[in-house]
């Protein structure tokens, strides 16, 4: 029986992280350095960002053939996902007609650039940034934004009140490096554009607490985001990456568990982190 795109994707993702990677803390995840289309120009969502190998232009095997590409000899694809609207027509108790949109999954086949022969690589300019002005510039402009108190404290604990709706972080002067400071306050922030006044993305009560099924997905929600804010800005550390053996093994025992978790906490995360920034 073939695969559906959703295993597909998971067998991908777990594959990376039985090696040791954790696709959603590449250096160039959601970066302007990262993998793109070579026809569009835009970069790949964050799904395909974990997805795919190299940073630089992926088109299809007809996009290379029209700008004169060769795909070389032996080289195999990988592939892109993206959402179909499939509208389906639904017979209700009344007999009336209820007309519905349906988004599939489905994929592409790509190739990478180096794959390819007659056709040379796109310059692309890269906008230099302050990295450390530009993270205090989103957390600034997010709290004003969206009148939430983000407070830094000496203390323990970090976390997100969906009840108050506030952020706590312990203090930057307890931190080894800068990186590790920012890298927690946009985990939090993330987790706030769950709040039923943004996203309304958050569950309250006994479904959402520490361990539950519930709890991991917001917390894989906010690990994707945290990861791809951090490389926007270009302050993303190897020191920052919890790269330890039981974080990748927690990780794989849930991805193992559900096909469906890292597509739905990609495509969340997608949207929590466009809205920090505003776009």
């Amino acid at each position: 029986m073939s695969k559906s795109v959703y295993e597909m994707v998971t067998d991908r993702i777990i594959e990376q992280l039985e090696k040791g990677l954790i696709p959603w803390k590449k250096p160039w995840t959601g970066t302007q350095s990262g993998a793109y289309n070579r026809i569009s120009n835009k970069p790949y969502s964050l799904i395909n960002q974990m997805l795919l190998k190299h940073t630089g232009e992926y088109a299809t095997f007809k996009q290379w053939s029209d700008l004169g590409g060769k795909i070389k000899k032996g080289e195999q694809s990988e592939i892109v996902v993206f959402w179909k609207i499939q509208p389906i027509e639904e017979t209700k108790e009344d007999n009336t007609i209820e007309k519905k949109n349906i988004p599939l999954l489905r994929y592409f086949n790509v190739f990478h650039v180096s794959q390819v022969e007659g056709v040379e690589p796109k310059e692309r300019k890269i906008v230099e940034v302050e990295p450390i002005e530009e993270a205090e510039k989103i957390k600034n402009t997010y709290m004003l934004k969206e009148h939430i108190a983000i407070k830094e404290i000496v203390t323990n604990e970090a976390f997100y009140s969906p009840l108050r709706d506030y952020i706590q972080v312990p203090c930057k002067g307890q931190y080894k490096a800068i990186e590790e400071f920012y890298s927690t306050l946009f985990h939090e922030m993330v987790h706030s554009t769950g709040h039923k006044t943004r996203l309304d993305r958050l569950e309250t009560g006994i479904k959402a607490s520490f361990g539950s099924e519930t709890y991991s997905k917001e917390e894989l929600v906010a690990e994707i985001g945290s990861a791809t804010i951090m490389n926007i800005v270009g302050i993303e550390t190897q020191k920052t990456f919890k790269n330890s053996s039981a974080y990748i093994q927690n990780w794989l025992s849930v991805l193992k568990s559900d096909t469906r978790l890292i597509v739905s906490a990609a495509s969340k995360a997608d949207k929590a982190v466009n809205y920090i920034l505003g776009e």
